[in-house]
């Protein structure tokens, strides 16, 4: 049975500053008012931070046996999945809305990207049922290997005297195949070097 009650006051003070603290101090801190106190103490201290009686034992324990503190908070493969990883069926989905809507670079096959802007394809991913936000669609960019596509302004070098002639020649000829059953194709043909 513990002897030390604490105040109303101080039982406060002490959940916020447990509260305050990571997962691996949590339980250290508990652990260690728990020894102050003596048999009892873990259900007191307990009922104090709103904890597990097993996180206690564990940070008690812990402090007992000297374990230097390392890098790690928590041991690896803890803490909460992906959305991408555990939501069925958004990486199908995903690449559904970017099927029409993907362009790449002829001259490196792995280089890929969508005009679809990530709010676009949150938005698409809604109505269909997945409910996620900007960054797990960045995510999903990364996983199936889209780059982002930015506008490059870049200032031309030299004024040409028939730079207009060239669009208007192109604009005449299109309007021509446009009144046939041809079909058209735009394809710019800058190499870059």
């Amino acid at each position: 049975m513990i002897h030390i009650k604490y105040t109303a006051e101080i039982e406060k003070t002490m959940r916020k500053f447990y509260e305050s603290l990571n997962e691996k101090d949590r339980r250290r801190y508990a652990g260690i008012e728990t020894m102050k106190l003596g048999h009892g103490g873990q259900k007191y201290i307990c009922e104090i931070m709103r904890c597990d009686a097993e996180t206690v034992k564990r940070g008690t324990e812990e402090i007992k046996s000297e374990i230097r503190a390392e890098e790690r908070v928590r041991n690896a493969g803890g803490g909460r999945k992906k959305v991408i990883e555990t939501m069925e069926g958004i990486d199908e989905a995903f690449l559904e809305i970017l099927r029409e809507r993907t362009a790449g670079n002829p001259q490196e096959e792995k280089v890929k990207y969508t005009n679809l802007s990530r709010v676009a394809i949150s938005d698409a991913l809604y109505e269909r049922g997945l409910e996620v936000s900007e960054h797990v669609v960045k995510q999903l960019h990364e996983k199936h290997g889209f780059g982002e596509r930015k506008m490059a302004k870049t200032k031309t070098m030299k004024e040409s005297k028939d730079r207009n002639a060239q669009f208007e020649n192109i604009a005449e000829i299109r309007a021509e195949y446009e009144k046939s059953d041809n079909p058209i194709i735009s394809i710019d043909v800058k190499k870059k070097r």
